[in-house]
């Protein structure tokens, strides 16, 4: 076990029924994309004693709630948790588990929901002591939505040309299912991939499946464009800076003797650096143009640019190291050792403000963690009992932050 002797951590447990209830009301009721209109008005409700100032934008139902400190001026951090759900059904058998056919929180927002707001209930009963503010960021649309962007835009974390200025530091934390309970990981850096969608189509013309000769075949076209990408990817961009492009879908023909006269192509685009991430967009389409064109065939590429890269300030990452080692032992924190695939649109809010996001382990205390089901999944479970260290860690992020900046 993990020593938890800190004033911060005794009282976050004191929390664990709230943070508790919070997320499983939010669990049992999720919504989609940018508007979350019932899980807004659940997170005002459980904090509408404290002394929080309130803001909310017009492309979202995103808010940002502002703790101002009662020691004077100071700088400002931000703490940001994300509030959508998942297109999927749930089939965890949980008691509260979804009542909404076909949506679920896979991705543990809700639990990043209710760690925040636990964090917000820590820092305003020390908001005597604190020099600066602290805005607490709930925002929808993660899931591919980009409602970090939305809410950059319309000015509810400040900047230019806004009413005030951008924080001066960003910290989001999210739950890992397949990690060791209550440890904390993070890592200098890329952290996450910029993840965009790729969209082929090979265009020719089709004809009887017993005449191929007649026709112009798409199909084999498609099939030798996918097998290039992947020797492109191998061969041209290096290991120590990767890409990894997957086609995950091939749509073609609707009868088992018609060739067809186009087929489509579906995949992802996933890099580390904004340089290999432009350098894909130039080469994809030469590539298939190239093939596609070398078989008397027409090949174009539209790509629907996703969220950046997550970038994590070293500085942030190692303030946030000794914040998790200060409230819980030396063995509370992991650094990452490779970055993760996957994509985030906290990427955007680190794009203009120094931070980092952590990642914190929910797997049950003792489990065979390496394999739990991971994010994304129909049967996801998290142990409850560490979301009190999750509210601790943030509020400690902020209560540190406040007195020392990044040190």
């Amino acid at each position: 076990m993990l020593s938890t002797a800190n004033p911060l951590t005794e009282e976050a447990a004191g929390l664990a029924d709230r943070i508790v209830a919070l997320r499983r009301a939010i669990h049992a009721d999720p919504e989609i994309g940018l508007h979350n209109p019932k899980t807004r008005d659940k997170i005002r409700q459980a904090l509408a004693h404290l002394p929080l100032e309130w803001r909310e934008g017009p492309s979202t139902t995103g808010l940002v709630a502002t703790l101002k400190g009662g020691a004077g001026t100071g700088g400002c951090v931000l703490l940001r948790g994300d509030t959508d759900a998942l297109p999927m059904p749930e089939e965890t058998g949980l008691d509260f588990a979804s009542t909404t056919p076909g949506v679920m929180h896979a991705c543990g927002h809700d639990t990043h929901v209710a760690m925040l707001a636990g964090a917000a209930e820590l820092l305003s009963a020390r908001r005597e002591s604190l020099a600066g503010e602290v805005r607490f960021m709930f925002q929808p649309g993660e899931e591919g939505h980009h409602g970090a962007r939305f809410m950059l835009e319309d000015g509810l974390l400040g900047g230019d040309g806004f009413d005030r200025p951008l924080p001066d530091a960003a910290f989001a934390l999210h739950i890992m299912p397949n990690a060791p309970h209550g440890v904390i990981g993070g890592r200098a850096g890329p952290l996450m991939a910029a993840a965009d969608e790729l969209r082929i189509t090979v265009t020719g013309r089709g004809g009887h499946a017993s005449m191929p000769h007649d026709t112009v075949d798409p199909v084999p076209v498609a099939c030798e464009i996918v097998m290039a990408i992947q020797t492109m990817v191998a061969r041209r961009y290096s290991v120590f800076d990767p890409v990894v492009v997957t086609i995950a879908k091939i749509e073609a023909g609707s009868a088992h003797n018609v060739i067809p006269d186009t087929a489509r192509l579906t995949g992802t685009m996933r890099t580390l650096s904004a340089a290999n991430r432009a350098r894909l967009k130039e080469e994809l389409p030469l590539l298939v143009a190239g093939i596609a064109g070398a078989h008397g065939l027409k090949g174009e590429v539209a790509i629907l640019e996703g969220f950046p890269v997550t970038v994590c300030d070293p500085r942030a990452v190692d303030f946030g190291e000794g914040v998790a080692r200060d409230l819980y032992g030396d063995m509370a924190f992991q650094r990452l050792a490779d970055p993760i695939m996957g994509a985030e649109d906290f990427a955007y809010v680190l794009e203009k403000v120094p931070g980092a996001m952590f990642f914190l382990g929910v797997a049950d205390d003792g489990a065979d963690w390496k394999h739990c089901c991971g994010i994304h999944s129909t049967r996801m479970m998290v142990d409850e009992k560490a979301l009190p260290r999750g509210a601790a860690f943030l509020a400690g992020l902020a209560q540190d932050w406040l007195a020392g900046g990044f040190g």
